[in-house]
């Protein structure tokens, strides 16, 4: 039998997916969290997944693990202190930025919130150049840069970056300084521009450089405390890395280039529900994933997810291919205040986090949160164990919902069921980021709920967005860990190409991105990937000639043949109509080309569920008081496990499981689908142009 184990580590809880590769056959948990050594954590939680499914640890292979190791390093501000080697002339380069003013009166501010990651005082010049064309004009000089880089072994630095101009199209110096630096300065991990971001713009590439060699340090030490421990009890595992863009990377990739796993931890959940949409038959859907601290949203279309070519982390923003997720403060540890100026209710983006977290988890802690109001208002029972373990306490809820009620002069019950709508609208603002500022109309996607609180709130958002129907997948708690478990290993390479379409052509541009897609192909075969499973994807970033903006278009080598230019351009044109409104009759100029080589992902199959009638109640297992819509109601309570295929639970009504709790709201309808997605509609909806076969023409 072959395993294969999927991790992923929230800021309270850390969900395993555990996969029999041979049958499909899939167990879970959950645990919590431990932010002081996330390894922690996972051991914990793999040894009890592999307790359920009734299999030793050395029994497994492959472990698919998304982090936020990198994530917390640059939000926290707690990574290594960088040296910066830039070339003569361009040691501000970071200081200057994009002299992003703040404001209409601070025209002599030069803002820049990135600096602490490499300061002014560790940063030298190399006397050094090279040209545009890749010439070398200015040869390096070597003794002063011996001299410079002593200074900064003084100065006790624990990374170093190196980026200099034009290395993107000759990294003959870059490569000669880190050979100098192993020299000058053992021990200490050397990233350069070349190798993390062979790209063009100065700024960019310095910015995504020095945020590698930031949090370097750590994430080496998570990986090689976390492989290591992985060995002790499965000497033959292999320990894979989620990256930002939805791929995996081996543990030393992982190791050398950290700035792709920045949105590690959120892709997971993504790439998750990607496999779901293709199951349920959804080919465009919104994702919701709410966690303890945070939601994270995006766009699903065509079942592939969204990209952008950058990552943003905090006040961070980073030149690195990353699934495009917009995050807000709006979680379950998401605490609710009432302003002294304003008495005004407010929620997050302060969370409890995992410890004490949430009133109702009796750790102690006291703060109102987002999970307090839902305990409250009855859409979590106190019969919920959440991970199976932990008890709810109702009372504790109530009195740390108190203090918002007393501020506004509410019930308690209204204090919470404002919470819960604000929140709410919080989270609609930002699957608004992904859709209409894109340029799309929720109303033509479904939406997709999960993490352990998404559920939650599925049907609300949906009914704010008019996105139907909202779907929770079984286990929405552990679709993270899912995630990472079904994703395939992926690597890229770019090239910058400056080049109008007049001094070009199809042929010259195709040889380019099959000489990138040959080296991205090699990388997956070090890592035993069969060439008969390799999948390419070509992009472009081209912009009108004169312009100053780019935009990123798929490219397939079979059109670029057959229609030449033509093939790209039209692409472009489109996207920029989409976006913009217009398209402009000017010529077309490459900035970058790109090629992207994944993997074959694990085949896991759930099996269909038994056939059931309308007719749920053989799953009820209690009643609820719940209170909605500003009234108290009362809810059955249904046992997911014993809903069957073809059952329907019509609202108000709570569905239970192991990792999470989903609410249906009045004059609303869960249908439970052949692979135990439950799709809800409000009540009499009718499918303009139904999505899936599962979607109902009316009712």
């Amino acid at each position: 039998m072959s395993y294969r184990l999927g991790v992923d580590v929230g800021g309270t809880f850390t969900d395993l997916l555990l996969v029999n590769e041979a049958t499909g056959g899939t167990w879970s948990a959950k645990v919590s969290s431990t932010p002081a050594d996330q390894s922690i954590g996972v051991l914990n939680g793999i040894l009890r997944v592999c307790e359920r499914a009734g299999i030793e640890p050395s029994q497994l292979d492959h472990v698919m693990h998304g982090t936020t190791v990198a994530t917390n390093t640059v939000l926290t501000s707690t990574g290594a202190k960088c040296g910066l080697v830039t070339t003569r002339g361009y040691r501000q380069v970071l200081q200057i930025a994009r002299s992003f003013v703040p404001g209409g009166l601070g025209g002599w501010i030069i803002y820049n919130k990135s600096l602490p990651m490499a300061p002014l005082a560790c940063t030298i010049e190399a006397d050094e150049r090279i040209g545009a064309q890749g010439e070398v004009v200015e040869a390096l000089d070597e003794a002063k840069l011996r001299v410079s880089l002593r200074g900064l072994r003084e100065k006790n630095i624990e990374a170093l970056t190196v980026c200099l101009i034009n290395s993107f199209a000759n990294d003959v110096h870059e490569r000669r300084i880190r050979d100098i630096a192993q020299e000058e300065l053992p021990g200490v991990p050397v990233s350069l521009s070349c190798e993390v971001v062979p790209e063009m713009q100065e700024y960019e590439r310095t910015v995504t450089t020095v945020a590698n060699s930031y949090v370097r340090p750590r994430v080496q030490r998570y990986v090689k405390n976390l492989t290591a421990k992985l060995q002790e009890k499965a000497p033959q595992v292999k320990l894979h890395i989620l990256r930002s863009d939805g791929g995996l990377s081996s543990a030393g990739s992982a190791e050398d280039f950290p700035v792709n796993l920045l949105m590690s931890g959120p892709a997971g959940g993504v790439t998750g529900a990607v496999w779901v949409a293709k199951q349920a038959g959804f080919p465009n859907v919104l994702t919701v994933d709410v966690g303890g601290t945070s939601t994270d949203v995006a766009l699903i279309q065509n079942f592939e997810a969204r990209l952008r070519r950058e990552t943003t982390v905090g006040d961070v923003t980073v030149r690195a291919s990353s699934i495009d997720i917009r995050t807000v403060g709006a979680g379950g540890g998401s605490i609710a205040h009432v302003p002294e100026l304003t008495k005004a209710l407010r929620v997050g983006p302060a969370s409890a986090g995992a410890d004490p977290g949430p009133a109702a988890y009796g750790r102690g802690g006291t703060e109102p949160t987002v999970t307090d109001a839902n305990v409250v208002l009855g859409y979590m029972p106190e019969a919920q164990r959440l991970g199976g373990d932990l008890q709810l306490d109702r009372k504790l809820s109530h009195d740390a919902v108190k203090k918002v009620a007393d501020s506004l002069q509410l019930t308690v019950q209204q204090a919470a069921e404002g919470i819960y709508n604000i929140v709410n609208e919080n989270m609609t603002g930002a699957l608004r980021l992904v859709s209409v500022e894109q340029g799309y109309d929720p109303r033509e996607f479904a939406l997709m709920a999960f993490g352990g609180a998404g559920p939650l709130h599925a049907n609300a958002l949906s009914k704010l967005l008019g996105s139907w129907p909202s779907i929770i997948p079984p286990g929405p708690g552990v679709l993270c860990a899912m995630g990472d478990a079904t994703t395939a290993i992926r690597d890229e390479r770019s090239r910058t190409y400056v080049r109008k379409f007049s001094d070009t052509s199809a042929t010259e541009i195709g040889e380019i991105l099959q000489g990138l897609a040959d080296e991205a192909a090699k990388a997956l075969s070090s890592e035993n990937v069969p060439a008969d499973e390799m999948r390419t994807n070509y992009e472009v970033d081209l912009r009108y000639r004169g312009q100053g903006l780019r935009l990123t278009v798929e490219v397939n080598l079979e059109d670029l043949k057959k229609d030449g230019l033509k093939a790209i351009s039209s692409k472009f044109d489109e996207e920029h109509k989409r976006l913009f409104t217009f398209a402009l009759e000017l010529e077309h100029e490459l900035v970058t080309l790109r090629a992207a080589v994944r993997g074959k992902a694990a085949s896991v199959k759930r099996p269909p569920l038994d056939e059931g009638s309308a007719d749920a109640s053989a799953a009820i297992v209690g009643k609820q008081s719940v209170f909605m819509d500003g009234t108290p109601q009362t809810a059955p309570v249904y046992d997911r496990a014993k809903l069957k295929a073809g059952n329907k639970v019509p609202g108000p009504a709570v569905v239970m499981e192991m990792d999470s709790t989903t609410v249906i709201l009045p004059k609303h309808v869960g249908h439970i689908d052949a692979f135990g997605n439950i799709l809800i509609y409000p009540d009499g909806y009718v499918a303009k142009t139904p999505r899936s076969k599962n979607a109902p023409s009316s009712k």
